[in-house]
This record gives structure tokens, sequence and C-alpha cells, in this order.
């Protein structure tokens, strides 16, 4: 007979558990809270659900919620410079997690510069890799993706531009003091396309091809990884300084909206930016990760019209000269306000500074799970951009009779460049195992569009009065597809290597650049004569692309790549890449790469590379032709510039181009000190042989180029008075040294602080040109292929140094952020040895940023700061007054008159401080 008590206990207990059950197989939501060692907070710590992708991080506080969660979940608490711990759930719904330090993982794990199968930390690795984090992306108000890398990676450098045409739309941007065409842009470890856009004006990044990173919502970025070295051999073309890899958001922890607004002392370069970000799971197989931004920037004035009369606009822009009489400083005056009261201007209106811009971007990032038990996955991402710009050109005066027509503007006129940038883009592909291979077929389509729209102007050709005031002057559009198939495996034990990993894979890239004409009214050759001559052609500020300078040309790339890598032994790893391309314009190329590592203690070792490089030019480069106005040794000029496959080119004697190549050499080493200190300090030399460039410009006044010009006429258009082309000209030398220290340090219950110094130091040098037969034979020519603007700009025209030194404070809710940045140096020359008086070095100067934060509540955040804290401004860009058809005439420029012109371009920009706020909500 059973015993009632056992049996009634028995009841209960398979009760409970199967309450237990049921309450371990539903989801529930998990909270708690994150310490270190010490018992203090870990804030950003990441929370992820084993086997999955939901997950979120910890807040100020360390304390995290965590919903949807299976009672039997394990989760897995992960930080930089921690041991990651798995914690089983067993049905409970709050933790208190404790993690340990972890004396190897105190820097970032980096996946760019090696394709091994398991990440390293970016001081373990062969080359050197800065990593710079979502936090440090929005810790600032540098809101676009070049302006933020300028002021956190040394070797990083980029500037606004301002009257450059389409340069003051699309940044160059440049890496260990080389050209913005030479460094390689990936976005998830895919090759991003370049801009449509060939700078052709004269700006640091001159005949130059750079990528847009600004198209791409800093919201979507999670962590961005700067290789500085070469890696050609590795990633192909263009990766002659390095490569920039931005990698996407991928997290499911919700949504993250900022606001931010703000505006400089000045009362100009008003922001306002919304960002968004929203992550979501797919039942544990995958996630969609979706942002978006805009942002609306206005113009920045640092023209000097409050003490300058107009008439010095775009020359000095500064107060009157000296020695002016008084009635001339009142026939001045006059002008200027008849400037303003007569033809309505606003001084506002006519400026120098950068540009108004509005940007719309969105950006999506996703991956899903086909079949786990083969790891098969497959993955989307893309995004779409619209930004639209406005510009100011060079003042046109009354007096500029050619340019002008005083039926239409009396007093003159600023003709405007209004540019509108579509930019798309979509990377599709499968990953997953194959034969023991990790296997990754993929396929990335972007897309650059430029178009450019005129107004405020006119084409001084046309009939007087009849000349129409706005103008569509065309498009520049450049596409590109790739297609990889890329397998990479780790095997152990091969022979005497404890370990190799190998990957090997192919590519196919089609490439497609187009130049689509204005209408009619942009470029044509009217009737309207001025003395005897014939007026100026094409809208002012920016003439049209014609019918004849339409193109639309494409080429196929084939490439196959080996990369080896292997820890030979404890203390050294090896890693060895080779490169095979062949393009179907120019024909082959090889390249090569071999990298190690050598420990010479667990804290000390020494790393370096030997690598061989290549850049192909780009088919901007090869086909490029266009007519424009471009102010040149003091005077306005129109200038030509035809392509390699001009008569006009052949007859200088200038061939095909052809690739630039490279070898690059550095070696450095890596350090820790203590349980967080770290310091890397890379050399490097990078030799480029057939470097490319843009020329000098060929003038009229000569008479071997003029009886070029007179046997080329461009039937419809004026008599130009230049002309420039494509070439690889010169043979460089580029040595330098970056040096990054790190320490993290504890001070107390809740309070942190990351301290940062890094440098970059560098320096560029013409070792030799290559010129040709015909300029060789004409002496007067020789020095104009590559003239010393060109050079100066190449050698000089942009820091030779820069260091920067950041401080991260952190105490409970509350957060400091200090940086302050030298930029180097810079010079500038003019391109007529007789004009040297207008030489010019703009001295080195410090910029400092600081913002405070708070975390109110866990949802909301507020952030105040001020960048460029002490209103710091770079050094004024004095010009010969000689110029623009002024008529006061004075041949010296003393200290007295120096500094009291306008801004042109240089290290840091001329906006001065910039007060700003942002409020951050997560949902």
């Amino acid at each position: 007979m059973s015993n009632p008590f056992i049996t009634r206990t028995g009841l209960v207990a398979l009760l409970l558990w199967l309450t237990a059950v049921a309450a371990w197989a539903q989801n529930i939501t998990i909270t708690g809270r994150v310490l270190n060692t010490a018992g203090q907070s870990q804030p950003g710590v990441t929370v992820l659900e084993q086997g999955t992708t939901n997950g979120t991080s910890t807040d100020g506080e360390g304390r995290f919620s965590l919903s949807n969660v299976p009672g039997t979940a394990t989760l897995v608490f992960s930080a930089v410079g921690s041991v990651t711990q798995q914690v089983p759930l067993n049905g409970r719904t709050t933790l208190e997690i404790r993690l340990a330090d972890n004396q190897t993982e105190l820097n970032e794990v980096v996946v760019t510069g090696s394709r091994a199968t398991e990440g390293r930390s970016n001081i373990l690795t062969t080359s050197p890799v800065d990593v710079i984090s979502a936090r440090e992306i929005r810790a600032f108000a540098q809101t676009d993706v070049t302006q933020i890398l300028t002021y956190i990676a040394p070797s990083f450098q980029s500037t606004r531009q301002t009257v450059t045409d389409g340069t003051d739309f699309v940044d160059p941007a440049t890496l260990r003091g080389l050209g913005p065409d030479q460094v390689l842009v990936l976005v998830n470890g895919k090759r991003r396309h370049t801009s449509a856009l060939v700078n052709i004006n004269g700006t640091p990044g001159r005949g130059s091809v750079g990528t847009d990173m600004n198209v791409i919502p800093p919201a979507a970025i999670k962590r961005i990884e700067v290789l500085r070295e070469g890696a050609a051999a590795q990633y192909g073309s263009d990766a002659i300084a390095g490569v920039i890899n931005i990698q996407l958001k991928d997290d499911t922890t919700g949504v993250n909206v900022s606001s931010t607004a703000g505006q400089t002392t000045k009362s100009d370069g008003q922001l306002f930016q919304a960002d968004a970000n929203a992550g979501f799971g797919l039942g544990h197989r995958g996630f969609v990760n979706v942002s978006g931004q805009f942002s609306n920037r206005s113009f920045v004035d640092r023209s000097g019209l409050d003490t300058a009369p107009l008439i010095y606009l775009g020359t000095s822009g500064g107060a009157y000269p000296a020695g002016l009489s008084s009635q001339q400083k009142l026939d001045l005056k006059a002008r200027d306000n008849a400037l303003v009261t007569q033809n309505g201007f606003n001084r506002r209106d006519i400026r120098v500074g950068s540009a108004d811009t509005r940007t719309y971007g969105s950006y999506v990032n996703a991956a899903y799970t086909l079949a786990p038990s083969i790891g098969l996955e497959a993955y989307f991402s893309g995004g779409l951009t619209r930004r639209t710009g406005r510009s100011g050109a060079l003042y046109r005066l009354p007096t500029a009779v050619t340019q002008s027509d005083p039926a239409v503007y009396p007093n003159g006129f600023l003709p405007f460049i209004n540019s509108t940038v579509n930019d798309g883009s979509a990377i599709v592909g499968l990953r997953g195992q194959v034969f023991g291979f990790q296997a990754d077929l993929s396929n990335t389509y972007g897309r650059n569009a430029l178009r450019y729209d005129i107004s405020n102007t006119i084409n001084a050709s046309l009939p007087q009065g009849t000349s129409p005031t706005a103008f569509y002057a065309g498009e520049l559009a450049f596409q590109q597809n790739t297609t990889n198939l890329g397998f990479t495996r780790k095997f152990t034990d091969v022979g005497l290597l404890p370990t190799v990993n190998v990957a090997f894979g192919g590519e196919f890239r089609v490439d497609n650049f187009q130049i689509n004409p204005g209408e009619s009214g942009s470029y044509i050759l009217g009737s309207r004569q001025v003395n005897g001559a014939p007026a100026a052609a094409g809208s002012q500020g920016f003439a049209g692309y014609r019918p004849s300078d339409a193109l639309n040309q494409s080429r196929t790339n084939v490439a196959g790549y080996v990369d080896l890598e292997s820890d030979v032994t404890d203390k050294l790893l090896v890693d060895v890449a080779g490169r095979a391309e062949r393009y179907s314009d120019f024909g082959s190329n090889v390249s090569g790469k071999v990298a190690a590592r050598y420990s010479i203690l667990d804290a000390l070792a020494l790393r370096g590379a030997i690598s061989n490089g290549f850049r192909a030019p780009s088919l901007q480069q090869r086909f490029f032709t266009n007519s424009s106005t471009q102010f040149t040794s003091g005077e306005l000029r129109e200038v030509l510039t035809t392509n390699n496959n001009d008569p006009i080119t052949r007859a200088f004697g200038i061939g095909p181009l052809k690739q630039e190549k490279s070898t690059n050499y550095s070696l450095g080493l890596t350090a820790r000190v203590g349980r967080a200190f770290t310091l890397t300090a890379d050399a490097y030399q990078i030799d480029i042989r057939d470097r490319i460039v843009l020329s000098s410009q060929f003038s009229r006044g000569n008479a071997a180029v003029a009886a070029i010009l007179t046997a080329n006429p461009r039937p419809g258009q004026n008599p130009v008075q230049g002309v420039q082309f494509f070439a690889n000209a010169v043979n460089t030398r580029t040595r330098g040294v970056d040096i990054v220290a790190n320490e993290r340090l504890t001070l107390g219950a809740d309070s942190r602080l990351t301290l940062t110094a890094a440098a970059n130091f560098n320096e560029t040098q013409v070792r030799s040109f290559n010129s040709s037969t015909f300029i060789d034979n004409n002496a007067s020519l020789q020095n104009t292929l590559f003239d010393r603007a060109q050079r100066a700009r190449l050698e000089n025209g942009q820091p030779r140094s820069k260091i920067n030194l950041s401080a991260d404070y952190g105490y409970k809710i509350f957060g400091l952020n200090l940086r302050t940045v030298r930029f180097g140096e810079v010079q500038t020359k003019d391109a007529d040895p007789n004009r040297s008086f207008i030489d010019q070095t703009f001295a080195a100067k410090w910029v400092t940023d600081l913002t405070l934060s708070a975390q109110i509540i866990k949802q909301v955040g507020l952030s105040v700061g001020v960048n460029n804290l002490f209103n710091v401004y770079p050094d004024r860009l004095y010009l010969d007054p000689n110029n623009n058809e002024q008529s006061l005439n004075y041949s010296t420029l003393d200290a007295t008159n120096r500094g009291r012109f306008v801004y042109g371009s240089n290290q840091f920009g001329m906006n001065g401080a910039f007060y700003f706020a942002r409020l951050n909500v997560t949902l």
C-alpha cells in the first residue's frame, strides 16, 4: 500500500520541477550589473546571449537589461581588457558579474591587415592598425567621417576646401602624407568605390581621385580600422599608403537616436544633425541594423568683409592696404556700398569660406543564417546618400568686362556652384564552410555621381542683356562592380610549423566613368565681343561640360591572391602575401609582401614588413577633359585639361598613363608596461616610381605652347590661356614614424581615465622627374611640367607632423573628453619664381576640443562642448595685389600688411570655435 505522504511529496516535487522547467523554457528578462575585480562598475561591457545576436551593453553604472532570453540560455560578457566570461542562467533573472583583467587583451581585436580566422589584438599584429570605436566617433562634434579621422588618427589628414569647384564638396583625404588615391577604403572588408570627382584645382591631392567617406552616416559605424602599411599585395591597387576599413554596426540592442546642434562664435557655420540607429534580431538566426542621418550645415564666411571693400574679395580680403589716401579709401567704400545697395547683395551672400551642405543618408547591415549545420549565412549591406551644396566662386568685378555683362550685373557678381552628390552602394554575399574552409562569395556595387548647377552667373558671350543667370553644367559619374570569392582555413601541425593560416581567392571588377554634358548655354561661345575680342564663353564660375567632353569609358580587372600566416614559434609570427592583377586597359602587375613580428620579451616585440605595390591610373585620370576658369599666378585664366589620348597631350611628348609602382619598408616595436600601458612606434619608407600628377599649366604666352594650341583649336570656345594634363611625371620618397601610447587608469570607485598620446612625423621629397623629349628640348618648358607650386603642394601641402593628446575621464554617470591636436606647418609657393615674395609658411597650431557629458537616466544622455576651445585660426593667406584687374598697385608686402588677407587651403580649416549640444536617447 502506498504511503500518502510520499505520494503527496512526489507530486509536489514533480509539480515544482515542471514549474521550473516551464519557467526555464519561456523567455524572460535578465537584469544585472557588471563590476571589475576591484568592485567598480564596468560601462560598455557587451552582454550577448550565446549563439545568437540578441545582446546589449552596460550603462555608465555597469547595469544592463536583456529581454527575450530563454531561462536555459548562457550569457557571454566581454570587454576590452577583460577576460570573457560565460554565465549559464539556470533560471535566474538577476546577475552580478565580476570580470577579471586580461593582460593580453587590452587592445582592440582587428580584422584588417590579416586574413587569419582568429582576430588579433592590434599590438599583436605584424603591421600597425589604429582602431577608432563608435564611442570615440561620437565623443566630439566632428560629424563627417573625414573630420572625425583627422582629429583622432595622426597619420590621416583632411581639410574642408574653399573656392575649389567640386572639391568644395568632396574633401581630399590622405594617409601618411601621400595622395587621396593612394589609400584604399573598405566597408565590411569589401572594396569601396571612389568618387566621380577628379581634383584639378590648387588643393592638397591635386590631380587625384579619392573616396568620399562622408557619404557614410557615422551612426552606422561600429568601428574604423586604419591599417598604416602598404597592402597592395593583400587588397589590390590603391593600397600604397594603407587601408581604411569601416566596419558597420551589427548589434540588435534596440533604437538609439541623437541630435546635435551648434554654431561658431561668429554666428555662422550652423549645424543641425539628427542620427538614428536601430538593431533587430531575426529569430536568433540573424540581425538587421538600420541607420539614418540628416545633416544641415550652413556656410562659414571668413572673407573679412566687415573691414574690407568688396573689390578685394577673393584676393586680399582684409583691411585697406597701407598707403592709400583718404580719398582712395572713400572711393572704395562708395563702391562697396554700391555693390550692397544697388545690386541687392547681402554681405553674407558674397563670401569666402566653406560651403552650405545638406545631407540625407541611410545604411542597412544585415545577416541571416540559412543552414546552421554548415554555418551558411547570407549577408547584405547597402546605403543611399544625397548631399546638396552651395559654394561661391571668385567674384567677377564690373571692370572684368570680358567676364561680365553690365546690362545684367552692373556692379559685378559672385557666381555660385550648386552641387548634388548621389551615392549608392550594395554588398550581397554568402559565407560558410566548404571542405573545411571558410568560404566567402560576394558582389559589391557602388555608384557616385556629382551634378553641377551654376546660379547667379551669366554666359558673357551671349548678346548683351540676354544671358540666363542659371545653368545646368553637367554631371560626372563613376560606378564599380566587384565580385569576390575567398577561402580561409587554419591548419595545425603542418610539418615543422605549429599553425598555418591559408587564404586565397580571386576578384573580378568592372569600372565605368561617365561625363554627361551640360545645357548648351553653359558652354557655348556666343557672338558678343568686347573691344574687338570674344567675351568669355560658358557659365562664369564653372563652365559646363561640352559634348566633346562627354564620354562613357569602362575597363575590367581580374586578380588572384594568396596569403599565408604562421606562428612559426611562440615568439615569431610571419605573414607572406602575393597578388597578381590584369587590367584590360594597361596590362598586368604582380606584388608581394613579407611581414613578421618577433617577441623579444612577453611585453616587448619587434615588427616589420617589406612589400611592393602599385596603383593603376583611375579612369578619371585617363579620360577626364574640360575647360575651367582658374586663379593662377595672380590672374584668372581659362585652362584646358586634356586627357592622354588628346593630340595636344601627345604633342608635348606625353604617352599613355601607366601604373604607379611602390616599394614599402617598415620597422617598429610594440610594448606593454604594467597592466594597461601600451606603446607602438613604427618607422616607414615609401618609394613611389612614375607617380601620376596633374601637370602645371603650360601658358599660351610661351611660343612653343602657343604653336601646339593653335594647331589644335577647340571649335566653339574661347582660345585657352593654359593647358594641363596627367602624366607619370615624378618619383618620390616618403619617410616617417608613427607613435601611439595608451594608458588606462582606475582612480577610485566608479572612476576611470584613459590617456592617449599619438603622433605622426613624415616627409615627402621629389627625388627625380620623368619628362619628355619635346619638353627637355625646349628650355623654356623644362620647369613647367611640375613647377615649384606643384612641388611645394606635394612636399609641404600637408602637415609634416601631427600630435594628438587626449584624455577620457568617467565618474559614474558623468564623462569628460579633452583633446588637443597640433597640426604642423605647411607651405605654399607660387609657380613663378619671380613671384617668390608671396611664398608663405603657415605656422603650426594647437586645436583643442572639450566635451562634458552626463547619462541623465539610462535612456537619455546629454553632451555639451566646444570644438576649437581657444578659437585658434590658421595664418591668413596673403596674395599679390597686382591681380584680378585691380586698379591699386603696390609691389611689396611688409609685416604690417601680412595677416590681413583671406584664409586659403590650410591645415585645419577656418571656422574658429564651435559650440554644440547633443542629446542621445536609447529606446
